[in-house]
């Protein structure tokens, strides 16, 4: 059935069969080669700032005192 978790592991296995094992490492390939911004590889000093930033930034709730007893 499309659109479901075990949809999806079929059409992989599927797609594994008939294009051999590295199926997704081809087309992922092929899209890294098709792009032509440069990213962050263009700008090395940005991307060092940009990543400094991002490992600043905590997701992590901070626990309080009173959380934690």
């Amino acid at each position: 059935m499309a659109g479901t978790v075990s949809g999806g592991k079929s059409a992989a296995k599927t797609n594994k069969e008939k294009y051999g094992a590295d199926f997704y490492a081809k087309i992922g390939a092929k899209g890294g080669r098709k792009g032509r911004t440069g990213g962050f590889f263009a700008n090395r000093e940005l991307a060092r700032v940009a990543g400094a930033k991002g490992g600043r930034i905590s997701r992590r709730t901070k626990k309080t005192d009173e959380a934690e007893a």
